[in-house]
């Protein structure tokens, strides 16, 4: 079940981690490791070694609908970080049980196990649950979250894009062949995936001016961004001078359904994400901020864009 060494966990304060896999929770377990934490991290299946990381962390077999495997994550302590969540499922059962009866499972173990503090993290999606099944789906785990004893704090992401990233891989290597299709109307925030790991980190202590609130984090850009501005930047990472393609929501559409049809269950394009991508407005609210003395954005985008460009020609995901 694990390879870290036990004996150094005492030392540290540990935190529970869901997601620890993924592009997002992956950044948030280094972070926790370099703040200081031992991190227990849920896991489907064996990890390789990482000899920097190994001896902070203790990964345990399981998954969010195995109460057993989160009763062993929750083990010892102080908080709990929930990163995992479905982005992507082929109705809305499948979005159902990964972002809302996954995170009730959580909040009820860490209720048992007398776990106060709980970080989660949500989407923009969820303040127009109307738009789409993922949305709606993490609008009510918002719901379940708030309406817990637990000391919260909820987090919602606007575009996340980095290393590891597959999502927004594809608009890089798309641009790579001069062409990116975006929305063709909106505007939506962005922000670097080691921001958001270096916030949720720092959320961990909780406290007066965190818990209990919804914090809408990005790069510090107050209008975010428009769609072409994004294309042309993610041109501008990749070097090259893009054509713009914007599509309008019947266009989006069409799109999904041929994604879905080359691609089927892997399809990037579906028509769950086509109906929130078409909503004009993604930027983060002022309301949402988080206060400067817990944290602020360190990475501009134009900068993570090239470095994150970089990294995948490096890792052979973008060819020249």
């Amino acid at each position: 079940m694990s390879r870290a060494k036990t004996m150094n966990q005492s030392d540290r304060p540990v935190i529970a981690l869901t997601g620890a896999t993924g592009f997002v929770g992956q950044s948030v377990l280094e972070e926790a490791v370099r703040a200081g934490y031992h991190v227990r991290a849920l896991t489907r299946r064996e990890q390789p070694a990482n000899p920097l990381l190994d001896p902070h962390v203790t990964w345990v077999r399981g998954e969010l609908r195995d109460t057993a495997s989160l009763s062993l994550l929750t083990r010892g302590a102080e908080a709990v970080v929930h990163v995992a969540g479905v982005v992507n499922a082929p109705d809305a059962a499948g979005f159902e049980a990964g972002n809302v009866t996954g995170t009730l499972n959580l909040i009820e173990t860490a209720v048992i196990k007398g776990i106060a503090r709980f970080i989660h993290v949500s989407s923009l999606s969820a303040r127009e649950p109307q738009l789409s099944a993922y949305g709606a789906s993490k609008a009510r785990a918002e719901k379940l979250v708030m309406a817990s004893p637990l000391e919260w704090t909820i987090v919602r992401p606007p575009a996340i894009y980095g290393p590891r990233d597959k999502e927004m891989f594809e608009l890089f290597r798309s641009a790579r062949w001069g062409v990116v299709p975006v929305p063709k109307q909106g505007r939506a925030s962005m922000i670097h995936v080691e921001d958001l790991a270096r916030l949720l980190v720092a959320l961990v202590p909780g406290g007066e001016p965190v818990t209990g609130r919804i914090f809408e984090p990005d790069d510090g850009r107050t209008e975010g961004w428009s769609h072409e501005e994004m294309a042309r930047a993610i041109g501008f990472a990749v070097g090259k001078r893009v054509r713009v393609l914007g599509l309008s929501p019947r266009a989006l559409m069409m799109a999904a359904k041929g994604d879905n049809f080359l691609r089927g269950a892997n399809a990037k394009m579906t028509q769950d994400r086509a109906a929130y991508f078409s909503h004009p407005d993604w930027v983060v609210g002022a309301a949402g901020r988080v206060p400067p003395a817990i944290w602020e954005p360190r990475i501009a985008t134009t900068d993570g864009l090239r470095a994150t460009a970089e990294w995948y020609r490096a890792q052979g995901w973008l060819k020249e």
